[in-house]
């Protein structure tokens, strides 16, 4: 009787008792048969992960943890934050990725690892039942004890690379030969190096990228999945507000701040900041938009970058319409010419373009009610400017520009004068936004070894933030993505948040 009651409580409540997805993972089980078992848990209102995982350590032949784990193939970067909730505990407890052959307790492995006493480091049994072997190269975490880790897979190398906070990811290790099986089990874990403790973390940022080669061509090979995210700037904690096995890219965000837009098969969409179904917007004959769009200062009008028919250089043209759709009005006859910036009086315009007698692009600037347009910079062959935006105040344009042999961020006056590079580093910097309180610049970092002049699609990026009267950046994301991610101005109106979109493969 007892079970029977048991049976109808279960289906009357939901509960089931198999096992389900935890969040973006489909198992979770004790590896080793740890004497506490452990569990999984998922907080979709934060999107953060909750470990607890005992065993007496991973090491020598065999382990003992609790996994939180898919099975993947092929090549994948993966990325997370994690923090032991507790401080103390054993010194060698751990926490952080792992790639596996098996569920077996001596299966081969590759683990990126950070320790109770903040130590980090790479290990692997690069054999079943081997005993482990650590990375010579390690670094030790700050106290509160968290880090950022990275582990990927690219052919038969393991690269595992951390970050403290604000910093880039360096490269911590590398496994240059794998007994791994292509297709192999990825997760998280975790162990109290106590089989007697249940130890417990919190793990954020959770993301399972999958990439393509560096020769990957979207056009022939079709377009990855894209997750649109926003970013608390200050925190760092990141949600996915909605996903998509296809492209969409460039969100701005709605001056009310409870809404996103972004563009998608040549329309643009809105969608609530908390997820949800996205909403078309009426842009009447504009269906052949790009990622360059954006809202006017008193939030009354939007620009939108549209290809018109049979033109030179694909044709793309300025164009302004009320926020909430309607018919849109020509500002730039000449083409190509794609939108960036509104000047605080919610009359100019500011946009890159190319122009007969010149190969490069420059900034110009425009009345939205007619007149000619203005040149404010005069690029030399194999330069290039790109992603205007006035700040708050009227005072600055800002803009990326390679005139100094890698891209980096500059800024002029507004009538082009007295033009001062603000970003000095090995990355290639695209795409200031200045904040709304016009205290910060967000701005999306390529490598350094790319085509300085290009932003590519599908790359390891980073997103930084820095002081908009200067100083040194801080990384506030890592991601892979390129083309499309931050385009155009993505701040929420309160200053905190940015929207942005990453890449995988679906």
């Amino acid at each position: 009787m007892k079970q029977t009651l048991l049976v109808l409580f279960a289906l009357y409540s939901g509960i089931t008792f198999a096992q389900s997805p935890t969040g973006i993972f489909d198992n979770n089980k004790d590896i080793g048969s740890p004497k506490l078992e452990g569990h999984a848990t998922y907080d979709s209102s934060t999107q953060t992960y909750s470990l607890k995982g005992a065993g007496y350590n991973i090491w020598f032949g065999r382990d003992e943890f609790n996994y939180l784990y898919n099975q993947l193939e092929g090549d994948f970067i993966l990325t997370a934050n994690f923090a032991f909730t507790q401080n103390g505990g054993n010194p060698h407890r751990k926490v952080g990725w792992m790639v596996r052959a098996s569920e077996e307790e001596h299966a081969p492995h590759c683990s990126a690892v950070i320790h109770g006493d903040g130590l980090t480091s790479m290990q692997w049994r690069p054999l079943k039942g081997a005993w482990m072997r650590p990375q010579l190269d390690e670094i030790t975490a700050p106290k509160p004890n968290y880090q950022i880790l990275q582990l990927e897979r690219s052919g038969q190398e393991f690269i595992f690379r951390a970050a403290h906070p604000g910093e880039p990811l360096q490269t911590i290790g590398i496994q240059k030969r794998s007994e791994l099986p292509d297709k192999l089990l990825a997760g998280l874990f975790i162990c109290s190096h106590d089989s007697s403790i249940l130890e417990e973390a919190k793990v954020w940022n959770v993301r399972i990228d999958q990439p393509v080669p560096n020769d990957y061509n979207p056009g022939e090979n079709g377009w990855l999945g894209c997750r649109l995210e926003t970013i608390n700037v200050f925190t760092g904690h990141r949600k996915v507000v909605f996903e998509k096995a296809d492209r969409f890219e460039a969100p701005n965000w709605m001056p009310d701040g409870t809404k996103l837009l972004f563009n998608m098969e040549g329309s643009l969409y809105t969608i609530p900041v908390e997820g949800g179904a996205p909403e078309q917007l009426n842009t009447g004959f504009a269906n052949r938009n790009n990622n360059d769009h954006g809202i006017s200062f008193d939030g009354k009008l939007l620009a939108i970058s549209h290809h018109r028919e049979g033109l030179k250089g694909g044709g793309s043209s300025v164009y302004v319409l009320p926020l909430e759709g309607g018919t849109p009005r020509l500002v730039t006859e000449k083409t190509p010419s794609y939108w960036h910036g509104w000047a605080p009086n919610n009359k100019e315009v500011v946009y890159v373009a190319m122009r007969e007698g010149s190969s490069t692009y420059n900034i110009y600037k425009k009345n939205i009610d007619g007149g000619d347009e203005i040149a404010l910079t005069n690029t030399q062959p194999g330069e290039h400017v790109d992603g205007c935006e006035y700040s708050p105040d009227g005072k600055y344009i800002y803009y990326n520009g390679s005139q100094s042999g890698t891209m980096q961020l500059w800024r002029m006056h507004p009538d082009g004068s007295h033009k001062e590079q603000i970003t000095f580093d090995e990355y290639n910097d695209w795409f200031p936004h200045i904040s709304p309180d016009g205290k910060w610049i967000a701005f999306i970092s390529f490598p350094p070894d790319i085509e300085f002049n290009s932003h590519p699609s599908y790359k390891r990026v980073m997103l930084r933030l820095m002081p908009a009267n200067g100083g040194a950046p801080r990384t506030i994301a890592y991601l892979y993505g390129g083309q499309g991610t931050i385009n155009v101005p993505s701040w929420s109106p309160n200053s905190k948040h940015i929207a942005f979109v990453s890449n995988s493969k679906p």
